[in-house]
């Protein structure tokens, strides 16, 4: 059991290395596409057409970037799956467990924000479908749908909006959880090797301490023995 135990704490470890590196891989790749991407209605779509058709390898960076965050999702939910089979679902593993819990939601909020910037059909009316949806919230809605749409209606200041949420407050959140995650796992592990080090140091001590005193106790017999057949009377 603790050989499973160790091989799911050695994994999540390795899953919050895949996941920083899924983050930053998809900020790498959205600062490479922001070099040709226009936030505007008009020109959102029409510039990610270009990157595709006449930007060498637009189209893959593209794609790397839908995958590095669509994959982040998917991580970070294999990641707590893991921590709690793996008995990290503790205090001490506070850190580890709400700045994992926060970089799935953000990178949730990643993955919505993105939805229009594209400007696509699709995206637009799923879009307009969900601001009904946030509208709806008691007392907040309202507030909330216009600091998305900047407006009434969707238009160039909602594909600002969202661009600037996307690329900067969320994808620079994300980078920051991911490290902390995966430092928080990382201190964590020692921590965990350094109480088993300790164990064991003193169980050595223990099993030391015992095989003195058996060696006493033997030594003891032995003394006592001789000092038996010095005193017995001879049969002489």
């Amino acid at each position: 059991m603790q050989a499973v135990v160790y091989a799911l704490r050695r994994t999540s470890t390795i899953l919050a290395v895949v996941a920083l590196t899924l983050t930053l891989t998809a900020a790498l790749t959205g600062v490479l596409l922001a070099f040709y991407y226009e936030p505007t209605a008009g020109g959102a779509y029409q510039s990610l057409q270009t990157l595709a058709t006449e930007i060498s390898n637009g189209w893959l960076i593209r794609t790397i970037h839908n995958l590095a965050g669509n994959l982040l999702i998917v991580v970070g939910l294999l990641q707590l799956v893991v921590m709690f089979l793996s008995e990290r679902l503790r205090p001490s593993w506070f850190t580890a467990w709400i700045s994992g819990i926060f970089l799935i939601l953000i990178a949730i909020g990643l993955d919505w924000t993105a939805m229009i910037l594209d400007w696509s059909q699709i995206g637009f009316w799923r879009f307009r479908i969900e601001l009904g949806t946030i509208e709806a919230i008691p007392l907040v809605g309202g507030y909330l749908r216009q600091i998305l749409t900047g407006g009434d209606s969707i238009s160039t200041v909602t594909v600002a909006h969202l661009y600037t949420l996307h690329s900067y407050v969320l994808a620079i959140a994300a980078v920051t959880l991911a490290i902390v995650h995966l430092v928080s796992l990382v201190f964590q592990e020692r921590e965990i090797n350094s109480e088993g080090a300790a164990v064991t140091a003193k169980g050595d001590r223990v099993d030391l301490d015992r095989t003195i005193r058996s060696v006493e106790e033997q030594q003891g017999a032995v003394v006592m023995a001789k000092s038996n057949r010095v005193d017995a009377p001879s049969e002489a």
